[in-house]
């Protein structure tokens, strides 16, 4: 984790403390409300204390960790539901008391929401649902992609992408394996790996070869781009295992595919300075290196982690970016996301270039509402 990342995260944090010392005083009183403010501010003083050092302290050699760490993502997330109901039952019962012209405020009225009880119910059942359901329901999603100058040949391709799997604490080596089995039963002709795949130091090598045993059983080949994760856990390494696998890896560089002449798949690397005007240099730079060779009447897929390459691409007129890295924001309302990014989610259309954000499959923070994971599958189609 960056040091800005830390700041992010201790100061969500300790502002949801104060909210949540509020709103307790809603909900309970006297003894009972004191115990229950001194219980959640340990707990996530704690918790937080156990993400942030958890790397010093060598967690990955503790089997409680992860379990530990989703229990921190449910009372996190409760506490925010928590929040949220006791502010909009506050709001309606001051407009009712307003509207209804009750006697005068008096400090010794009965300030507790009734109900009071069901609040930490109702806070706790969307948390527990985020963590144990939703972020365990993997959807298919197809799409067919209108691609201008598209050959007969390649009519019909159908390209399978998984994204941000982040292996490691909150998604198992038999859990990838079940997901690479669900993709090959969709009958891909390629499968399509848009990085962060391999998140965790003690199983890369062993994710490596996992997906190096599915690679021959695509018809055209399994094709991967690095993430910033992998570059978190020792790319060279990562990138040398692969080096020995029929994986295709992309790394500011592209292919033809041999059984289809003018289809080229192209891959861009993530550039890892968090200052925006380097980034946007790095990402300009990745992205002509990786274009060098590709023809202009080449009909091109590019897989880029980060979903700004998208721009870049449509400049180009590359057919379609397939990208990952914002999972989605992992939480969404009436099937749109919260907008955390430039692209967060699904399609991005730009003249005759057709750009995705994938919803991923793992997650950072182990809580998914109103966001599944997802297979993408995409079918090439004359325009």
């Amino acid at each position: 984790m960056t040091m800005t990342f830390f700041g992010i995260l201790c100061l969500i944090s300790f502002a949801l403390l104060f909210l949540i010392v509020l709103t307790l005083a809603f909900l309970t009183k006297g003894r009972t409300r004191k115990l229950l403010t001194a219980a959640l501010v340990l707990a996530d003083l704690g918790g937080l204390l156990l993400l942030l050092q958890g790397r010093r302290w060598h967690l990955d050699n503790l089997p409680w960790a992860g379990q530990a760490l989703k229990a921190m993502s449910v009372l996190f997330m409760a506490q925010v539901f928590l929040v949220l109901l006791t502010a909009l039952a506050v709001l309606v019962r001051a407009a009712y008391r307003k509207w209804t012209k009750p006697v005068p405020f008096s400090p010794a009225r009965r300030r507790l929401l009734k109900g009071a009880a069901l609040y930490p119910i109702a806070a706790l059942a969307p948390a527990v649902y985020g963590e144990a359901v939703e972020r365990n329901q993997t959807v298919v999603r197809e799409y067919d992609i209108p691609v201008r100058g598209l050959p007969a040949s390649m009519e019909g391709l159908r390209l399978v992408q998984l994204s941000d799997v982040h292996l490691g604490y909150f998604y198992s080596l038999d859990r990838y394996r079940q997901l690479l089995e669900k993709s090959l039963a969709l009958d891909p002709d390629f499968l399509m790996l848009t990085g962060d795949i391999y998140d965790d130091e003690r199983i890369n090598d062993e994710a490596v070869s996992l997906t190096a045993a599915y690679a021959d059983r695509v018809r055209h080949g399994l094709w991967f781009c690095l993430g910033n994760h992998e570059h978190h856990r020792n790319a060279p390494h990562i990138l040398q295992k692969l080096a020995d696998t029929p994986i295709h890896v992309l790394v500011n560089r592209a292919e033809e595919v041999p059984a289809f002449p003018g289809l080229w798949i192209a891959g861009s690397d993530y550039p890892m300075n968090p200052d925006k005007a380097i980034f946007e240099r790095d990402k300009a730079a990745y992205f002509a290196k990786t274009m060098e060779e590709v023809p202009d009447d080449a009909v091109t897929i590019l897989l880029a982690h980060h979903p700004e390459f998208i721009d870049n691409a449509a400049e180009w007129h590359v057919a379609l970016t397939l990208t990952g890295h914002t999972h989605g924001s992992q939480f969404g309302f009436l099937g749109m996301p919260i907008p955390v990014f430039k692209y967060t989610r699904g399609f991005v259309h730009i003249g005759d270039s057709y750009g995705y954000v994938h919803c991923g499959n793992g997650s950072w923070f182990p809580m998914r509402i109103g966001c599944p994971p997802e297979i993408a599958v995409f079918t090439l189609r004359r325009a």
